[in-house]
């Protein structure tokens, strides 16, 4: 088995100060689920009456846990989360919805939960076999030890390729009173979210009902984790889910039951922000990643077209791999915006190295510098701005650049 691999570049200089969320515990332990002596599982536990809301992978191949969460998440509530890394339950067939079942029975006994407010998650490789049996007993030493300030813990615990654990926070107020919301996530490789992210956790004392988190968590994924590429690659597993334990409504906080409640906005704001920054995190960690970068599209024919050629920009093997070499080679986004299929004029377009006008009305700029253009490329990030000149559609995704340590991370994978 090789050694870890060393930490991004990219990665956050510190953690932020994560503050407890009354109503949730965590806990981590090794089950020896592909390595031994290795943590790879997560137990998160939540007060009585926990609303929930989730949105998932839309692959047609969806992992045992991701079918298993859409079907409990109508009802609404949890109590406890199942997390375990190094084996993705996915393309298991019957023997991988008997693992789920029987982890959510083990996880039910555990807590004193209904199986039916356990929540699953897996993450690692695929078309392997998940032995489930290797939960017990795990399961109830962790929901005896589980505590509120482990979040950097619970972050590792959860990861497979990543070399950092990725958190965030941010407060908000709800009728005047002050509430937290924390997160986790993780993801490195196979990233192209279709639905939010990899795996990603969100947690609050807000006093809001399930469906008014459901419309609030679908709405904030299109801008951020929705708005992330690494490899264009779609994972089996992608979850991300949002509790709301409600405790802060004895504190004052009005229980929000109601979608259009005018004391929301500042909590959809907190919430947008957290999820912003753990999605940076998962670029900032792409496999092999050097250089963080962000992909501007204005001018475009509508929102969803500026979206659409901000990705084909961000996805394409020739844009990432010239970032990689620090190569100030305009024509690969040119080749990006037409390809994309979306309405565009060659003689109206502008293209942009962070302030540096490179191309412009079709035609390599007038006063291009080549020195100037390589230097922002030499930078840590790099911003692509295209000017499409056509209408006020505007979009903004972010990625990573496209190394050979992605392509030994990924040829290894399985070793």
């Amino acid at each position: 088995m090789a050694g870890p691999a060393p930490i991004s570049p990219l990665a956050p200089k510190s953690y932020p100060d994560m503050p407890a969320i009354e109503g949730v515990r965590f806990a981590t332990g090794a089950a020896g689920i592909r390595y031994r002596d290795r943590t790879d599982v997560l137990l998160v536990l939540m007060n009585e009456g926990t609303q929930v809301a989730g949105v998932f992978t839309k692959s047609k191949c969806p992992s045992a846990p991701v079918d298993w969460c859409r079907a409990k998440l109508k009802n609404g509530t949890a109590r406890a989360l199942v997390v375990n890394s190094g084996n993705a339950n996915a393309f298991t067939g019957k023997r991988g919805v008997d693992s789920v079942r029987f982890a959510a029975r083990l996880a039910a006994r555990a807590t004193g939960a209904r199986e039916s407010e356990i929540f699953l998650a897996s993450t690692g490789v695929i078309g392997e076999p998940l032995d489930a049996g290797k939960f017990d007993g795990v399961l109830d030493k962790l929901a005896a030890e589980a505590k509120p300030d482990a979040w950097l813990d619970a972050a590792r615990a959860i990861m497979t390729t990543d070399t950092f654990p990725k958190v965030a926070t941010a407060t908000a107020e709800i009728g005047g009173v002050e509430v937290t919301i924390g997160g986790i996530a993780k993801g490195a490789g196979m990233i192209a979210p279709d639905m939010a992210t990899m795996l990603s956790f969100v947690f609050t004392d807000a006093p809001i009902d399930a469906p008014v988190l459901q419309k609030m968590l679908s709405k904030s994924v299109q801008n951020s984790f929705n708005a992330i590429t690494i490899d264009s690659d779609t994972s089996t597993s992608d979850t991300l889910m949002l509790f709301a334990t409600g405790t802060a409504e004895a504190r004052g906080a009005p229980r929000i039951k109601s979608a259009k409640h005018h004391k929301l906005a500042n909590f959809e704001r907190a919430l947008d922000s957290v999820l912003l920054d753990l999605a940076q995190q998962v670029v900032r960690d792409g496999e092999g990643a050097r250089k963080f970068v962000e992909v501007q599209v204005e001018g475009a024919a509508s929102d969803k077209a500026a979206k659409r050629i901000a990705l084909s920009i961000a996805n394409s093997p020739l844009v990432k791999t010239a970032i990689a070499g620090e190569d100030a080679n305009w024509g690969r986004i040119v080749m990006a915006v037409g390809k994309a299929g979306e309405k565009a004029k060659r003689d109206r377009l502008s293209i942009y190295f962070g302030d540096v006008r490179v191309a412009h009305k079709g035609l390599r700029d007038p006063d291009y510098d080549e020195e100037k253009a390589s230097a922002v490329m030499q930078q840590d990030k790099v911003v692509i701005r295209v000017d499409l000149n056509i209408g006020k559609g505007r979009a903004t995704v972010w990625t990573c650049d496209l190394t050979k340590e992605y392509v030994a991370i990924n040829g290894d994978y399985r070793s």
